[in-house]
């Protein structure tokens, strides 16, 4: 537990305190019965939880160890990144303003403006610039793809994506018990782009977090269901 840094105990203690982070029986698209359920959109109940939010995704990017991620431009997908992009982008500045103080920010439109300055994307130019993705979760991959073809086609560079949250799990199948070792959806972005994916928490996280504070029921389902969905990534 000691590894845990304290603006992510602070994180973990808010998102359970606003139910951000709620535990019992949830069922997921993919048909899932998880014991935990992650929902980013309340946080923007109140303000210290945005607070807390960006403080942790700062972080997060700052005390990155690893050199390749380098980035000119934040970037959040319409529509659940385009809040979590601009909080970052104000707190980074803050948590080190010689580092990030000059960084960008855009987010892309749904639809193509086509009058006044036109186009599909709101903010920094991403022309020439190494850009860094923030969204909340990646699921399928879907969205994320979505964004490096974005990306790709104003003439960016992808350098990296940062997410809420790694639920660390397996890629559902047909066959959602078969036993075998399947790559979480993180683990294929990876794979796919070659390109660092971080998580501001991941489940490991949560499970140690539950430790802290005793709660020795809900901390037994979250290890069956992570010893259960474990990706092999």
């Amino acid at each position: 537990m000691a590894s845990l840094p304290p603006w992510k105990l602070d994180l973990l203690a808010a998102c359970t305190k606003a139910k951000c982070l709620a535990f019992g029986s949830f069922t997921l698209k993919s048909g899932r019965q998880s014991p935990y359920f992650f929902n980013a959109g309340l946080f923007y109940n109140h303000a210290y939880l945005v607070r807390t939010l960006s403080t942790a995704f700062a972080r997060t990017i700052a005390d990155c160890d690893q050199p390749v991620l380098q980035f000119d431009v934040l970037f959040g997908p319409a529509y659940k990144g385009i809040p979590l992009a601009a909080v970052t982008f104000d707190k980074l500045a803050e948590v080190d303003g010689d580092r990030f103080g000059q960084v960008g920010c855009a987010f892309n439109r749904k639809e193509v403006k086509s009058y006044g300055d036109g186009g599909s994307i709101v903010g920094a130019s991403l022309k020439g610039k190494r850009v860094l993705i923030i969204d909340d979760v990646i699921t399928a991959g879907t969205a994320i793809n979505e964004s490096v073809e974005i990306i790709n086609k104003e003439g960016g560079q992808v350098a990296g994506i940062v997410v809420a949250l790694d639920r660390m799990e397996k890629m559902p199948s047909a066959n959602d018990d078969d036993g075998y070792p399947r790559p979480s959806a993180i683990g294929e972005v990876r794979r796919k782009y070659g390109i660092p994916v971080l998580a501001v928490l991941t489940l490991n996280d949560i499970i140690d977090g539950l430790k802290a504070i005793g709660n020795a029921e809900d901390m037994q389902r979250m290890e069956d269901y992570r010893s259960r969905f474990r990706a092999s990534d």
